[in-house]
């Protein structure tokens, strides 16, 4: 199983705190009168305002919201959508909150490294894509406060398009090496399961596992949303129970069905944890249990990779779905919970306009990076072997050194960036531009 790679900004709020105790928003008093509890038993519940001593932590100002105008659905990116600043965060003039938007730049950048060193430890440095899985989620709770089939429709119409330019490419590439494919070619018009593909580009196809496990999560959110609505807590923590019952249970079929049902299970506790922070779960949460829960997953996952090495031949997570599933949980409450309590926000990449813009295009052509990065990694290597022939080249540069293809893969990158990342905009309906 490999790695992989949603973006536009919202708008943020500011906080309000009185002399005599915090402002309380509308939200807050909708709460009171519904009497929204999360899972009893679990150390989450909701007191009415005043009464008994809540399990959450009241210390968090109440905010009340400024009036916001609410994106069109051809606003909404797919892969790289931004959720809405947390109130009290700083936003850039454009609404973008820069956590999020550097939180994903950092997971593409951790990818394409991964597949250019195949560096084992990796993933639990940087577990990319439970990161990405989590932004995702996040964005689709807030998504879903408009029709779902709106929203569904929404999000495959801006995934398609760039997956079919680019899946051109790669099946005439394989058919022109003797490429033979069946019936299963349908999961290239639409990536419900693995698109088939021969061993001569594998290396180009095998990425697609996160497309697949995307568009599952994005069919089913509706339904995820709303049970998730009913017990937030409860919901979170047992959506780590499916990969467990797939590892000690039942064990799934090792075809196309059998992997997207690992992959759907792996990654499904990260983007309910983007519906915990859309959904202002994680906020009233008290730090010390989230801390202690965090680091009880995370060791959890890196027991689980190294106990079961010698099964797997590696401690790579990308290998194991169990210590996938527990790390990438652990990791992503601690990004989640850190940026919903403490309303951090990246303002001051502002500062850095390189650095700044950079981060913009990332988060721009995310699905660009994602599908043409190994591509450009492949690329590389035939094109190294022709600077042996320059005797300039050959004496001046590191050919022979694995950061010298690192470079040339992101130079190639960044060639297909303007080339092929019109596309996402024609998804998005909106002018086509050489860089976002």
């Amino acid at each position: 199983m490999s790695w992989g790679a949603e973006q536009q900004g919202q708008q943020g709020c500011q906080g309000e705190r009185g002399p005599e105790g915090p402002e309380r928003s509308e939200r807050q008093e909708r709460l009171e009168g519904s009497g929204y509890g999360f899972g009893h038993g679990f150390g989450y519940e909701y007191l009415p305002y005043g009464q008994g001593e809540p399990l959450y932590d009241q210390s968090a100002p109440w905010v009340r919201p400024e009036p916001r105008v609410e994106p069109t659905p051809d606003a909404e990116p797919v892969l790289d959508a931004e959720p809405k600043p947390e109130s009290g965060a700083v936003p850039r003039a454009d609404g973008r909150d820069r956590y999020f938007d550097a939180l994903r730049a950092v997971a593409l950048v951790r990818v394409v490294a991964y597949h250019a060193f195949g560096w084992a430890w990796a993933g639990l440095v940087f577990p990319s894509m439970g990161v990405m899985f989590a932004l995702a989620g996040s964005l689709m709770a807030k998504s879903l406060e408009r029709p779902a089939f709106q929203v569904v429709r929404s999000r495959m119409r801006r995934l398609l398009p760039p997956f079919w330019f680019w899946g051109f490419f790669v099946v005439v590439a394989m058919l022109v090496h003797d490429w033979m494919p069946g019936w299963q070619i349908v999961f290239w018009i639409v990536p419900v399961g693995d698109p088939p593909g021969d061993a001569w580009g594998v290396q180009a196809w095998e990425i697609l596992w996160y497309l697949r496990t995307y568009l599952w999560l994005v069919l089913l959110s509706p339904l995820l949303l709303k049970v998730f609505r009913k017990a937030p807590l409860p919901a979170l923590l047992l959506s780590l129970v499916p990969v467990l019952v797939l590892r000690y249970g039942w064990r799934p079929p090792y075809d196309r069905f059998g992997s997207g049902l690992t992959d759907l299970a792996t990654f499904l506790f990260c983007w309910l944890a983007g519906f915990a922070h859309r959904e202002g779960v994680l906020q009233r949460l008290r730090p010390a249990p989230v801390i202690t829960v965090s680091l009880a997953l995370l060791a959890f996952g890196g027991w689980f990779a190294f106990a079961h090495r010698t099964e797997f031949g590696t401690y790579d997570l990308d290998e194991i779905p169990v210590a996938q599933a527990f790390w990438s949980a652990g990791f992503v409450a601690l990004l989640m919970y850190f940026k919903a309590r403490y309303r951090v926000d990246f303002a001051w990449l502002a500062r850095f306009r390189r650095l700044d813009r950079t981060v913009t295009i990332f988060n721009g052509r995310a699905v660009t990076v994602y599908l043409w990065h190994e591509i450009a990694l492949v690329a590389a290597v035939p094109l190294i072997d022709r600077f042996w022939k320059v005797p300039a080249f050959e004496k001046w540069l590191p050919l022979e050194s694995q950061w010298f293809m690192f470079g040339v893969g992101w130079v190639l990158i960044w060639i297909a960036i303007p080339l092929c990342g019109w596309v996402e905009d024609v998804a998005a309906r909106k002018r086509p531009r050489l860089f976002p």
